[in-house]
């Protein structure tokens, strides 16, 4: 099957402006400006009222905190006397819960243009130690690219932690779970539609024999890693307590410091640390919605770009961000960092991290792009709105008037929203059913 997107208004790709050839659910060409596709085709649609970009790529997030948007316990706190105050509401969650908030949040990506998610899932009470599979099931079902990251925590209250000790599990249980899940749901194929990496919650929040295992069994089993590490600068002072390290000599000493590495929020390294951390090919999560609402600072992006380490962008949870939208979370990153490096970066510069950067950060070289190979995964919007009324640059005019909704997305040559709505999803009867559930956490 054939399929030419015709003549866009915009395209984000040198060479295309007479559109794309998809071919099932590859990128086959690009269409330059007045030419026809080299080979016939099966179907043609036409893109004139819309700008076509690479579908968006998420690289961080924790799906479940959907039930508890702006929750008032999280009002007016940092870092961690939040997560102590949330901690125990998220911990009341049970299956249900868990699926329809996980579902909302898939929604919600796939609305704003995003094709593939990764989430970090680190909260197992009891009942939901199988919370993985669900996750997993619930991508497929909405057709997402997903990367699920089986995460970990060690410490309860009664050892000193912040979470209850009911969401905690021991080392044997973390370890025997993530390779199970690994072997069932991970494919390192191209064009793999589910993937997992490892995941503990920060390299203090688990016991540190934990974080040597999960790195060799990450190795073993060809699977990514993924932490929180130094979004607030207390992150420095636990480190050197709990191990007697700062943090990236932590991450060298039990095997993180690789290329296998993707890290969230990544605030405080210092510019020393940061040439480690680009030398070694880690890559980074900037997530500039929770940084802003939890007063964490700024990621130097550019400064870990030179280094060398990829850039992507994430949404972050619900609770912290209150938001699931990608195109919200390129505004929100081109904003911050002209506040930080001035106003030379750009908006193409926010779309490549959205798109190229957070390929990178999960090890894909097959989506982020519009190019012949490449999965067929793109995010279509329309113009139409009165925010672009007067816009002159289509593309800009996504990020500095504020689009949130694609009219269209592809995900592995399959049409997932048509005309604004996801295909086969009831998004009323989901939301009510969300809402009725959320009551369960005031």
């Amino acid at each position: 099957m054939r399929v030419w997107i015709r003549s866009p208004l915009a395209i984000l790709a040198e060479g295309a402006e007479g559109g794309i050839v998809i071919e099932d659910n590859r990128i086959a060409e690009l269409v330059g400006r007045g030419a026809a596709p080299s080979a016939p085709v099966d179907e043609t649609f036409d893109a004139g009222r819309h700008v076509v970009l690479p579908g968006l790529v998420n690289a961080h997030h924790h799906f479940y905190q959907t039930l508890a948007r702006a929750h008032p316990a999280g009002f007016g706190k940092n870092l961690l006397p939040w997560l102590v105050a949330l901690y125990p509401i998220w911990s009341r969650m049970d299956e249900r819960d868990l699926r329809l908030a996980v579902r909302v949040a898939l929604a919600e990506l796939l609305l704003s243009g995003c094709t593939t998610a990764a989430d970090h899932h680190n909260l197992f009470p009891p009942g939901l130690e199988h919370a993985i599979d669900i996750e997993v099931e619930e991508a497929r079902a909405l057709g997402l690219r997903a990367t699920i990251t089986r995460g970990a925590m060690s410490f309860g209250a009664k050892d000193g932690g912040l979470p209850p000790d009911n969401v905690v599990q021991d080392d044997d249980v973390v370890l025997a779970d993530c390779e199970r899940v690994a072997k069932l749901h991970h494919d390192p194929a191209p064009g793999a539609m589910t993937q997992i990496a490892f995941a503990p919650c920060s390299p203090y929040a688990v016991h540190k024999p934990l974080m040597p295992a999960l790195a060799k069994l990450a190795n073993r089993l060809d699977v990514r890693l993924h932490t929180h590490l130094l979004q607030v600068e207390d992150e420095e002072r636990f480190s050197l307590e709990a191990h007697g390290l700062r943090p990236i000599d932590f991450l060298e000493s039990v095997g993180w410091l690789t290329p296998r590495l993707w890290i969230a929020h990544a605030v405080h390294f210092s510019p020393d640390d940061i040439s480690r951390l680009g030398a070694s090919g880690v890559a980074i999560c900037h997530l500039a919605a929770a940084d802003m609402l939890l007063a964490a600072g700024i990621c130097p992006v550019r400064d870990y770009e030179a280094a060398g380490s990829p850039v992507g962008l994430g949404v972050d949870g619900s609770t912290s961000n209150d938001s699931s939208n990608m195109m919200e979370a390129v505004r929100h990153s081109l904003m911050l960092q002209r506040l930080k490096y001035g106003a030379s970066v750009s908006h193409l510069d926010a779309l490549r991290w959205a798109t190229e950067g957070g390929a990178k950060c999960l090890g894909r070289n097959d989506i982020g792009a519009i190019a012949p190979g490449a999965m067929a995964d793109l995010a279509l919007f329309t113009l139409d709105a009165p925010r672009f009324s007067g816009a002159h640059d289509p593309i800009a005019a996504l990020v500095l008037c504020g689009a949130h909704r694609a009219d269209r997305v592809m995900v592995n040559g399959v049409w997932r929203v048509i005309e604004g709505a996801v295909v086969g999803l009831d998004l009323g009867s989901l939301l009510a059913e969300h809402a009725h559930a959320a009551r369960k956490f005031a």
